[in-house]
């Protein structure tokens, strides 16, 4: 990502008002990248890390796994620093042609439709609680074992539930607790990650075709 003079500015200030914080150097640029792009110091206490999640969504996006996302918002807000990087499929799953069901949203069931085709891809959900609950349900399930799932919608009605599921897998995830949460929120913890994983393997991609 390329950083300006205001964007140094910025950064340093979150630097300075943050206060004491345990999360490792990695956590950290993924939890200030948030706060920078909401200015809304509040995420440093809800966005919830589980184990090997930064190791293994950067291996991933190294490997040039598949990215689902559930709303263009996401998919437009990573897709510049994803083509410029490690250039991974990103498919927004309302583009997803699926059948009406009586028994779920329309945003659950075009995920599932992509979850199952993709079942082992990198999952950011921004913004639909159901797309989020239909991914936990899949992963109970064992049909899919993501690389990765960042959860981060708001909500009032079942949102906190679907977290709780994706908190209680086995599978790594990045999610924010409670009922906060935006695409912002996703695209900044994914464009975080993205710098990351360029920083431990985009030098052996250099000159690669």
């Amino acid at each position: 990502m390329e950083w300006h003079m205001t964007d140094a500015q910025s950064l340093a200030i979150i630097d300075r008002e943050i206060g004491d914080h345990s999360f490792s150097p990695a956590e950290y640029e993924i939890v200030r990248r948030v706060i920078y792009a909401t200015a809304d110091f509040e995420y440093k206490s809800l966005i919830r890390f589980s184990d090997l999640a930064l190791q293994s969504g950067a291996a991933a996006l190294a490997a040039r796994t598949t990215i689902v996302v559930d709303v263009p918002m996401v998919q437009v807000g990573i897709a510049p620093h994803i083509q410029s990087t490690f250039a991974n499929p990103v498919y927004c799953s309302m583009e997803a042609i699926t059948r009406p069901q009586k028994d779920k949203s329309r945003a659950a069931w075009r995920m599932e439709t992509l979850a199952r085709r993709y079942p082992e891809g990198i999952f950011v959900v921004g913004e639909a609680q159901t797309a989020l609950t239909a991914i936990a349900e899949l992963i109970r399930t064992e049909e899919i074992r993501p690389a990765l799932v960042i959860g981060t919608p708001s909500g009032f009605v079942g949102v906190e539930a679907a977290k709780e599921q994706l908190a209680e897998s086995l599978i790594p995830h990045i999610r924010v607790e409670g009922r906060k949460g935006s695409a912002v929120v996703a695209a900044a913890i994914v464009n975080g990650l993205i710098d990351l994983a360029w920083q431990a393997y985009g030098q052996n991609r250099n000159g690669m075709g």
